[in-house]
């Protein structure tokens, strides 16, 4: 049976600046590995010091929260021209992308997996860190949006379903391997559900990405659940989380969970769903009376943009209106989503961040004991 984690936590954490510095500067492989392992002793310490219940390390070894996919698979190309393209399309009216930057590589050529995608982080965590190991990996939805362009990388895909399914075959190889290695917790990271919740994004997935979005949404799920499946190992929790947008404190997507909740909670196999709910662009708790027995929703009630602490008496209150809707016993706590997507994190402090986590695990222990 899976672990409840009632303090939960997405996974990255901010970046202290003598690494953000170190990885600016192109640092020497050998000397960069050794900064980063010390940092991330630092940062499992914080964790486990605070109350933690599972351990990152942070994704310090990553420049942004899907980069363990493109180092390590052959095919995207983050060049001048392929970027100055994007720049041209969100000037002619496409709904701005969050963080649209060289993070954002366009395939250009068929995808080849090179290395393990998290192969390098895990042995390092598996050795040092003080608990159950949380691993994130991008979810294989993200890439279509952000990784498809016509013109470009149709020839070689036809449509952004067949790109879907070439990575998908390979996150699911690799997720067979991950989930075999000892790890406790697997996590998929899915911004782009948030396309099914806000009519801008929806109407762009039509006339941009010129996908029908009721398709896509059933490809998206299947292609979720094939990663799974493959993750699936008895006393492994599976989890996806569902992102708005958060690269640098901003939001690109808004919309309750209602267009979708029902197909959402009930398709995909998972043990549990880390949920956007630190604002009014989240909606209401409502949707939550779909989540079917057996399965956990972590409250992102703490927000990772802003500065601001949250007060734990409106935590208290909020998971209580929550259980109106879901079971306390099928509910944990955790901030919104990540503290840095991309190296450059958001835009508060560490002190503030760790203030946050904190908050969480205090929370989690007057409410569940």
């Amino acid at each position: 049976m899976p672990s409840p984690f009632r303090a939960d936590h997405v996974g990255s954490f901010l970046r202290p600046a003598e690494l953000l510095n170190a990885r600016q500067a192109h640092m020497p492989a050998e000397e960069m590995r050794a900064l980063e392992d010390r940092q991330i002793l630092r940062i499992l310490d914080r964790q486990k010091e605070i109350g933690m219940e599972v351990f990152t390390d942070g994704e310090f070894r990553r420049s942004n929260f899907m980069s363990d996919f493109t180092d390590a698979v052959e095919g995207f190309d983050f060049g001048d021209e392929v970027q100055r393209n994007w720049k041209e399309d969100a000037s002619k009216g496409q709904p701005a992308q969050s963080g649209v930057s060289r993070i954002n590589g366009v395939v250009t050529a068929p995808l080849k997996q090179r290395q393990p995608l998290t192969g390098h982080e895990l042995p390092f965590l598996r050795e040092h860190a003080p608990g159950p190991i949380k691993m994130t990996m991008p979810s294989a939805t993200q890439f279509p949006a952000i990784s498809f362009k016509y013109g470009i990388t149709d020839r070689v895909y036809a449509d952004p379903y067949a790109m879907l399914d070439a990575i998908t075959q390979i996150m699911a190889k690799d997720l067979r391997g991950l989930a075999a290695s000892g790890v406790s917790y697997l996590q998929i990271d899915a911004p782009r559900y948030s396309y099914y919740l806000d009519p801008k994004w929806t109407e762009w997935m039509k006339t941009e990405l010129r996908v029908d979005p009721a398709q896509m949404l059933t490809a998206s799920l299947n292609a979720d659940n094939a990663c799974f499946a493959a993750a699936r190992r008895d006393g492994i929790t599976v989890a996806i989380h569902l992102c708005r947008g958060n690269n640098r404190s901003h939001w690109y997507a808004e919309g309750g969970y209602d267009a979708i909740a029902e197909r959402l909670f009930h398709e995909l196999a998972v043990d549990r769903f880390l949920l956007e709910y630190d604002d009014e662009r989240s909606g209401s708790f409502a949707p939550l009376r779909f989540v079917p027995k057996g399965k956990t929703v972590v409250l992102g009630l703490v927000s990772s943009k802003r500065p601001e602490l949250e007060k734990k008496e409106d935590l208290l209150r909020r998971i209580q209106e929550a259980s109106k809707f879901l079971p306390l016993e099928q509910l944990a706590v955790s901030p919104q989503c990540g503290f840095a997507s991309t190296m450059e994190g958001n835009l508060l402090t560490e002190d503030q961040q760790w203030a946050k986590l904190r908050l969480v695990a205090e929370t989690a222990r007057e409410v569940w004991g």
